[in-house]
C-alpha cells in the first residue's frame, strides 16, 4: 500500500498556493500555523489527502 500524503491549499485573495506533501495532517496543520502569520485575515485553507490513480479507480469500482 502506498503511504497517504497530504497537501495544504491556501487561498489568499486571488492567489492559491499548494504546499506539501506532508506525511500527516498534523504536519500540515503545524506548517499552517506558521504560514497563516503571513496571510490576510480572510484567508481560506484546506488540508487534502492525496490519492493515487489506483485508489481513485478502486473507489469508483466500489461505487458502481
Amino acid at each position: 500500500m502506498i503511504p497517504r500524503m497530504y497537501l495544504l491549499t491556501i487561498r489568499d485573495g486571488l492567489q492559491t498556493r499548494h504546499i506539501g506533501p506532508y506525511s500527516s495532517p498534523k504536519q500540515a496543520a503545524d506548517d499552517l500555523d506558521r504560514l497563516l502569520q503571513r496571510c490576510d485575515d480572510r484567508v481560506r485553507w484546506q488540508i487534502h489527502a492525496q490519492e493515487s490513480p489506483a485508489e481513485l479507480l478502486a473507489g469508483l469500482e466500489l461505487a458502481a
